[in-house]
């Protein structure tokens, strides 16, 4: 009895110093999100890698890039694919909102991600590769260009598990889909509604990264959207093609007329930074040299017209050669990475305006009358204020000359009329009485 008391004691005593089992609530997960709209640049190339790398420092559950884009540039969608082919954080392409699209090198983006996703009334594909550069390109060599396509989205449908003829048919026969079909055809993982939609259907996914396989927890995650900076904003809107264009035209007006009139200063300075961040937009775009040459010839015709009388036909063939080089400055099938015909017309139209205003003022300067120098006197009546035998002096316009008789000699106190002037000499003859 004495051993049983003792036992229950000692197990009570032990019990003192057990704190119970609590379970730690689990720390609410973040998901950071970027958004991609237009063309595919450089620019979009920067912005990806570096939300991909502030996800992974940040310790995010995920990076959702929200796509819409009609396509890009072909050295910038591989960068992209790249980076996320090779990043330790899971990365979701959501192509969203309603009614955008992943076309060409989109598709390319969307297929490499961990998760695909589209919201409804989306689309996808159309992913033939275009030749862009400004020159025409043999079937030999597009055929090889479009096969290097057709095989890195073989590898990169492969690698993650979705269709791999249909998204060789994207690029060798441009095939789109819309959201419902990419889904069946398991181009795509899921549709969803919206972010929080999408957050709760990834929940539990495994996924494998570059640094390893990574179960998602995303249900009721907080939401963290990158916001796009200044600089990468400025960068944005001058590598589009209409504002590049601009640039490259204001550019060429303020060194013209800072050539024409040394020493004005402001066009000079506008103009040089226009053309600086102009090549610097050119760098990031499918320009055509052939465009750009057009366009500085039609530049140089309209000089030309200020110098030479053509009537007319040099602004004329300025003009046209203008157009032409506008629409072909940028060799691109997007739309978004070629000159709207909003931008060209009223461009040209203004350019063409200007040189013609210079063009009539010249005109009208060399046709008036000399407002300086002893030229502004011809035409202008004095008194003679000695006999001009031939020589002598006159009293014009407030002013005693030496003048020269053109003609028959004239006496003192005559009426004269300017006829001409050498040095500081004038040349007078008779006033015409009345």
């Amino acid at each position: 009895m004495r051993g049983l008391g003792l036992f229950l004691c000692l197990a009570l005593f032990g019990l003192e110093g057990v704190s119970p089992i609590v379970p730690r609530a689990q720390a609410a997960s973040t998901v950071s999100t970027i958004q991609i709209e237009g063309a595919i640049t450089p620019v979009t190339l920067r912005l990806v890698a570096t939300a991909i790398d502030r996800a992974k420092a940040e310790g995010a559950e995920a990076l959702i890039v929200l796509l819409d884009t009609p396509g890009g540039l072909e050295r910038s969608m591989r960068s992209i694919v790249q980076k996320m082919l090779n990043s330790g954080v899971p990365v979701v392409v959501y192509v969203s909102p309603t009614g955008a699209r992943a076309a060409s090198a989109g598709a390319f983006i969307t297929l490499a991600a961990h998760v695909a996703a589209m919201a409804p009334a989306t689309n996808i594909g159309a992913a033939h590769p275009v030749a862009v550069g400004g020159g025409q390109v043999d079937k030999e060599s597009m055929k090889k260009i479009e096969n290097d396509a057709a095989a890195f989205i073989r590898t990169i449908a492969l690698d993650r598990g979705r269709n791999v003829e249909w998204a060789e048919q994207a690029v060798r026969k441009s095939v789109s889909a819309t959201e419902r079909e990419a889904l069946k055809l398991k181009i795509i993982d899921l549709v969803a509604e919206s972010i929080p939609d999408l957050l709760q259907r990834i929940d539990g996914t495994k996924i494998k990264t570059a640094a390893g396989t990574k179960t998602l927890r995303t249900a009721g995650a907080t939401v963290k959207s990158y916001e796009i900076g200044f600089r990468d904003r400025f960068l944005g809107v001058i590598t589009d093609p209409n504002i590049a264009y601009i640039l490259l035209m204001l550019g060429m007006l303020g060194l013209f007329f800072e050539l024409a009139n040394p020493g004005v200063i402001l066009p000079g300075v506008i103009g040089g930074i226009s053309l600086i961040l102009a090549f610097f937009a050119f760098q990031s775009l499918p320009i055509n040299y052939a465009g750009l040459l057009l366009i500085l010839f039609g530049i140089v015709l309209l000089i030309a017209e200020i110098k030479v009388v053509s009537h007319g036909i040099l602004t004329i063939g300025g003009v046209i050669s203008m157009i032409f080089g506008s629409l072909m400055l940028f060799d691109a099938p997007e739309a978004d990475l070629r000159v709207s015909w909003r931008v060209i017309i009223p461009t040209v139209a203004m350019t063409a305006g200007i040189f013609f205003f210079a063009l009539t003022a010249g005109i009208r300067a060399l046709q008036g009358r000399a407002t300086t120098g002893t030229q502004r006197l011809v035409g202008q009546v004095g008194v003679a204020r000695s006999a001009l035998t031939p020589t002598g002096e006159v009293f014009v316009q407030g002013e005693l000359w030496r003048a020269v008789a053109d003609g028959s000699q004239i006496q003192e106190g005559e009426r004269v009329t300017v006829v001409g002037a050498e040095n500081l000499t004038l040349r007078v003859r008779k006033a015409q009485e009345g």
